[in-house]
């Protein structure tokens, strides 16, 4: 029962997946202070510090933490006011033999640093393996439904839902990809702690640095750090998940836009109520919660660029939350997108109230072609479509802008031609342009490419199933 009577965010205790909360876990972090101290002794045992084996083997066998540690180190912290020492104190506790030398020539930074940095690098492979997923699903998407003629809108127009996302995942790999470790640079980055250490030997201080490094999986050391490494690199990750999260909030708008005319509609489950009073609600909660978290998720970069501006620890409440956020901001956009619904005929009908008033300068242009005057069409056609608004806005009526056009004799040449099928002035189809095609050559040429890098991923990936 005490996990319900102290405060717990949603964000771990209702929405994240297992891999994200975990990553953030204190179970988790405190292993990586310890596996990094271990990578920090073995890298100086094989430069010729006095690191014995069974030290080395001590640490390697206690790496994961017990509850009974967990104890130590909180009353050592309490005792010392201060995280590092206090762990460092309950490693050497079961790794007695490692206790001389554990966190040997380090500052705090070395674990508190080094593991966020593995922390950002781990999370952005979970999210780019999520956001691959989420746009093939779309792409299917996409490909089910390019032929079906909507209404589009100048401000209020249906998402670019696959293309906006592409850019994301762009940035994200980016970000991803440019990350590197902090290392070994002693208190204020400077490497003298570890000069002394090897009397004054340069290449061995520089050694030390890129072996370490090697041994926590990263590529590349940043050359030069202060104590800390730069927190441009929280602004430099921040931002695309930022920017993610201002695609997500439009297309989950959008989704909630189409869904109040009936067209689209997210997945609502049998047993699931839209509202506590309006039994027949069916409220579309999953995309409000996406616009609820992406809007987070957009606020949190400007806590990374004020860090970067000033230091200060929020960054310790501000990383874990935009990772989390983003997750389930993801999570929950693969749960609507495979079981998005569309309601074709409903659109069709909606298609019908508004396309006579589309098909406007079709009848222009096709009245020229019969020899007319364009300026004349333009004002007969102008006239009459203000009769049939009207006749809509004011009587409640249907659109008659067709039956008024067929009753004028000035239009009589084109009467055979307002047909709504076969390439009639009011077939749909003719309407879409290019649509059906862009979705082919985006899929092909842009989409393709980046799912058959991931084929494994996406053909491993289950369907969500959002626990709340």
């Amino acid at each position: 029962m005490e996990a319900f009577d102290t405060y717990q965010t949603p964000l771990s205790s209702r929405y994240a997946s297992k891999e994200m909360a975990h990553l953030f876990s204190p179970s988790n972090r405190f292993y990586t202070w310890r596996k990094l101290w271990l990578n920090l002794a073995i890298a100086e045992k094989e430069l010729g510090l006095s690191v014995s084996d069974e030290a080395i083997e001590q640490m390697k066998a206690n790496l994961h933490l017990t509850p009974e540690q967990f104890d130590v180190a909180a009353k050592e912290e309490k005792k010392r006011r201060h995280d590092v020492m206090a762990h460092v104190h309950t490693f050497g506790t079961v790794a007695p033999a490692a206790a001389g030398i554990i966190h040997l020539g380090a500052t705090s930074c070395y674990v508190t640093d080094n593991a966020d940095l593995i922390f950002l690098r781990d999370g952005l492979d979970l999210l780019i393996r999520s956001l691959t997923v989420l746009i093939s699903r779309l792409s299917s998407f996409a490909e089910q439904y390019k032929s079906l003629p909507t209404l589009g809108f100048t401000h209020f127009q249906p998402a670019q839902l696959t293309t906006e996302l592409l850019w994301d995942l762009r940035n994200i790999k980016r970000a991803r990809e440019d990350i590197g470790f902090r290392g070994v640079k002693g208190t204020t980055g400077t490497q003298a702690s570890f000069l002394a250490l090897f009397d004054g030997d340069h290449e061995k201080v520089e050694a030390l640095d890129k072996l370490v490094t090697k041994l926590s999986g990263f590529g590349y050391a940043y050359p030069v750090t202060s104590q800390t490494y730069s927190r441009k690199i929280d602004v430099d990750v921040l931002g695309p998940l930022a920017s993610f999260g201002a695609t997500a909030h439009k297309i989950a708008t959008d989704i909630r836009l189409l869904a109040n005319l009936k067209e689209i509609e997210e997945p609502f489950e049998s047993t699931q109520i839209g509202s506590s009073a309006m039994a027949y609600k069916r409220n579309p909660m999953r995309s409000e919660r996406v616009c609820s978290l992406s809007r987070h998720l957009m606020v949190l970069h400007q806590n990374a660029l004020m860090t970067s501006s000033v230091q200060c620890a929020n960054r310790r409440i501000t990383l874990p939350e935009a990772f989390l956020t983003a997750d389930i901001v993801l999570s929950t956009f693969q749960n609507i997108s495979e079981g998005l619904v569309v309601y074709p005929k409903v659109i069709a009908r909606r298609i019908a109230q508004e396309l006579p008033f589309m098909a406007t300068e079709n009848i222009i242009m096709a009245i020229v072609k019969k020899g007319g005057d364009r300026q004349e069409a333009h004002e007969k056609i102008r006239v009459l479509s203000h009769e049939a608004g009207w006749q809509v806005k004011m009587e409640g009526g249907e659109n008659d802008l067709i039956e008024r056009v067929k009753k004028d004799e000035y239009f009589k040449g084109i009467w055979d031609d307002l047909k709504d099928n076969d390439g009639g002035l009011l077939d749909p189809k003719s309407f879409v342009g290019r649509a059906p095609e862009q979705v082919d050559v985006f899929l092909r040429d842009w989409v393709k490419p980046v799912l058959d890098e991931a084929k494994d991923i996406v053909e491993m990936a289950k369907k969500v199933e959002l626990s709340v």
